[in-house]
């Protein structure tokens, strides 16, 4: 059966999870086999290829309960959106976009860029 909420609902619940630092929430909306393409290291970023890989990747990150992550703004076209953000910790910030793909109510594709 196919997950009643549009591409956009997904992704608002993710940032909502990843704002909270709630690392389980955020990987129970991921599939399976997700892809997260990384912003680091450059130029190119690191591929983490599903939600084992993606946990190892995040946890670092969800453990500094200081930093914040706000979006910019979120739209989508289909089972894509696109979604501009802020990510702050103690000593700065860095401003980003993250392209998303969702099927069937799970991120499928996690691609993420940093203003450099």
């Amino acid at each position: 059966m196919a997950d009643p909420r549009e591409p956009i609902e997904v992704v608002t619940a993710f940032g909502a999870a990843w704002g909270a630092h709630d690392l389980e929430a955020v990987l129970a909306l991921v599939s399976d086999d997700c892809v997260f393409d990384s912003t680091g290291p450059a130029p190119d970023g690191m591929r983490h290829v599903g939600r084992d890989a993606i946990r190892d990747a995040w946890a670092p990150i969800f453990m500094d309960t200081s930093s914040t992550f706000e979006p910019e703004e979120t739209f989508a076209a289909e089972d894509r959106v696109v979604q501009r953000w802020t990510y702050s910790w103690t000593n700065g910030h860095v401003r980003g976009i993250d392209l998303f793909r969702v099927r069937g109510g799970k991120v499928t594709e996690k691609f993420s860029y940093v203003k450099g």
